[in-house]
């Protein structure tokens, strides 16, 4: 009998025990996606639509308790973070302007339209319509997920977008502040101080102190565990100081994402664990908190009801669309970025739910029978809740689609411009120390469509004892797992030889490999043997390029990379493919670079530039003996590469010679990297150099262009 009355509490509605609440969830965030993808919807909305029917006002399988809306909230904190972590910094800089003017698009029409139909059409006071039309001015990133996952996250216009949210928010968001204010009678000089103030506090400390804290903190906590939850830290403490300053926090998660943004490379495990999760877990939590709160009922209560959601909606969607085509004929857009940016920005959920439940909530007088005057009365609470439904819906459809035609685009681009040459990177494995340093350097200088072609091999001297065998499997485990971490699949090589040098050449030829990392042992440095094996073993492998790499820090605290490159340096075969290396480092890990080199590269570089963006600063080198003036400038958290050749080649010079024991005495403290181009291959041709005759600057300037295509 206890059984029966136990069993019979479990299974009652709505469901109070926590196995089967959250088995409920799970099961509808498992099978939304596999069966809405068959009907070709996004599970955006199939998640949403669930939410609705196991909800309070559906069947009341679920309440929508504090356990679903803190982890929805922190599915909505994710979004926004990663929004921010996801931007492409350097071009969210050069689209700033854009930004600007779509964010003001995205605001002021929707307010425009939204008082004038306040006013004039469903009577509200000037006050309450200008809080009305604030709840359609801002929008959620709810489709960023989709656009993320499509791989177009870098895109100019979900760039302008992403910066136009925060904008058109913030902006929203105040108006909210300052309509309450106003209506509670709070708004003085001393509430215009201290919201400025607060926010100026904010702001500084969170994209100020927060590098700085995260900076400390990778570089001296290597638990990987650790790392993430730290990183859920920063978004919950950046939520609250927002709160606290007045503000939504999913501004304060945002700020945090563009805070953390060159700290977290997005090639590295740390990205691929947060976007996992939060994909995982956390959104669709969020969406399906989202469908509970959707009433269907409350729509057939009154034709007030029915006419203040059809106004919201109409305009919501309308004006969001209006927005996004004044910015794609601004700024003279595709129109598929049109349509992506009004995909992105139709969604209304978080902030237009959050406003409208602060006016709602607001009572600003009593009828004669004592009933409360609200300062946003229900049918504008339920209004929203139609919104919220089909601007999602809406967003969704046209996010997808969108996305998914822009995504084909720039997969034909690459075809069509870029190098036929497969890539495949080596990391020779001989030191624990330099194993994870080498690893990771390997997830930052791989292309992104080189995602099977990355192998570790270990040389197992055929002298030595049994312990050997088991160092290298360890050593060789060690890296398959920081691989796996980051979504990449290693291939382990594990060979026996008498001469480690030869082994690793062997395997060179045999698997045809590209790109060679050599990791240097911070304590042995450039020792006698490490550089006889360099300059007769190594670097005798012709057609592959070598990368010798000394790690004291993660590299994804490094801030700036200074990039030395000799004279002569673009007429070696494998040149470009080094540059491409380098220019991969400054685009997974976000640091800045700066090139010294002779006028006619920076030339050749700059145009490269303006095709395939990084922060880059070009700085003209006179002579290869300047690099102790420039090691001297240095600051802590900066690291040096530098392009060398091998004895025979073109740019070649003796002084190249003494650079290791330079190095060996001054950046013990440093991280740099030595690359040494290919001699010979098939690099040159397929880059279309051997047309090119590199005889006046103007030559310089247009391999720049040819090639930009291929580095973006």
């Amino acid at each position: 009998m206890l059984t029966i009355l136990s069993a019979s509490k479990h299974f009652s509605l709505p469901l109070e025990d926590p196995v089967l609440k959250f088995l409920v969830i799970l099961v509808i965030i498992l099978f939304a996606p596999i069966l809405l993808n068959k009907i070709k919807v996004p599970h955006l909305i199939g998640l949403i639509i669930a939410g609705a029917v196991i909800g309070p006002n559906g069947f009341n399988i679920l309440p929508r308790d504090s356990s679903v809306v803190v982890i929805g909230t922190t599915g909505l904190l994710f979004i926004m973070f990663l929004a921010g972590l996801e931007i492409d910094l350097t071009e969210f800089k050069k689209n700033k302007w854009k930004s600007l003017g779509f964010g003001m698009f995205t605001f002021s029409i929707p307010l425009f339209f939204g008082i004038l139909s306040g006013y004039y059409i469903l009577g509200y006071s000037i006050l309450v319509a200008v809080l009305f039309a604030s709840l359609f001015s801002s929008h959620t990133l709810i489709s960023y997920p989709l656009v993320s996952k499509l791989g177009i996250s870098k895109n100019r216009a979900v760039n302008i977008t992403v910066g136009g949210t925060m904008i058109t928010d913030v902006l929203a968001l105040l108006v909210l502040a300052v309509c309450v204010g106003m209506a509670q009678g709070e708004v003085t000089t001393t509430f215009w101080i201290r919201l400025g103030i607060s926010i100026l506090i904010f702001g500084s400390v969170v994209l100020f102190g927060f590098p700085i804290i995260a900076r400390w903190f990778f570089k001296n906590v290597s638990d990987k565990v650790s790392h993430f939850i730290f990183v859920m830290v920063m978004i919950y403490l950046a939520a609250l100081f927002a709160e606290l300053a007045g503000i939504e926090a999913i501004i304060g998660a945002f700020l945090a994402g563009l805070a953390l943004n060159k700290l977290i490379p997005h090639t590295s495990g740390l990205m691929n664990r947060i976007d996992f999760v939060g994909n995982a877990i956390f959104i669709p939590f969020f969406l399906i908190s989202v469908g509970m709160i959707i009433d269907f009922n409350a729509f057939i209560k009154d034709f007030e009801t029915i006419k203040v959601a059809l106004i919201m909606t109409i305009l919501g969607i309308g004006t969001k669309y209006l927005a996004a085509m004044a910015t794609k004929k601004t700024f003279r857009l595709t129109d598929d970025e049109g349509n992506l940016m009004f995909g992105l920005s139709s969604a209304s959920a978080a902030a237009t739910l959050a406003a409208v439940m602060v006016g709602y909530n607001v009572i600003i007088g009593e009828t004669e029978n004592g009933e409360p005057i609200r300062l946003l009365n229900e049918s504008v609470l339920n209004g929203s809740i139609l919104l919220i439904l089909v601007s999602c819906t809406v967003s969704s459809f046209v996010s997808q689609k969108s996305a998914k035609n822009i995504a084909e685009e720039e997969n034909e681009n690459s075809l069509s411009e870029g190098n036929d040459e497969e890539e495949k990177l080596m990391l020779a494995i001989n030191y624990p120390e330099t194993v994870e340093p080498m690893t990771n350097l390997a997830l930052v200088t791989k292309s992104k469509k080189n995602t099977d072609q990355v192998y570790a091999l270990n040389i197992i001297n055929e002298e030595q004892n049994e312990s050997s065998e088991k160092n290298a499997e360890k050593l060789l485990k060690t890296a398959t797992e920081i691989a796996a971490a980051a979504d990449l699949k290693l291939n382990v090589l594990k060979r026996h030889d008498s001469d480690i040098v030869n082994g690793i050449n062997n395997e060179i030829k045999e698997h045809k490999i590209t790109d060679l990392i050599i990791g240097v042992d911070n304590k042995k440095g450039f020792s006698s043997a490490f550089m006889y094996n360099l300059y007769n073993g190594y670097l005798n492998s012709e057609s592959t390029n070598v990368l010798v790499y000394h790690s004291v820090q993660p590299v994804s605290t490094v801030e700036v990379y200074h990039v030395l490159i000799p004279d002569n340096a673009h007429k070696e075969s494998g040149f470009f493919k080094a540059l491409l290396t380098i220019w991969n480092i400054s685009r997974n890990s976000g640091a800045k670079i700066i090139f010294y080199a002779e006028e006619n590269t920076l030339k050749m570089l700059e145009n490269i530039q303006k095709k395939a963006t990084v922060d880059a600063v070009f700085i003209p080198l006179s002579n290869w003996n300047e690099l102790p003036e420039i090691a001297n400038k240095m600051k802590t958290d900066e690291a040096l590469i530098l392009i060398m050749a091998k004895r025979g080649m073109k740019s070649y010079r003796p002084e190249m010679r003494h650079v290791p024991l330079y190095l060996d005495r001054n950046f013990k403290d440093k991280n740099y990297l030595l690359v040494y181009p290919a001699m010979v291959g098939k690099q040159e041709d397929s880059y279309g150099l051997h047309t090119r005759s590199f005889n006046n600057p103007d030559d310089f300037a247009e391999i720049g262009k040819l090639i930009g295509n291929i580095f973006r």
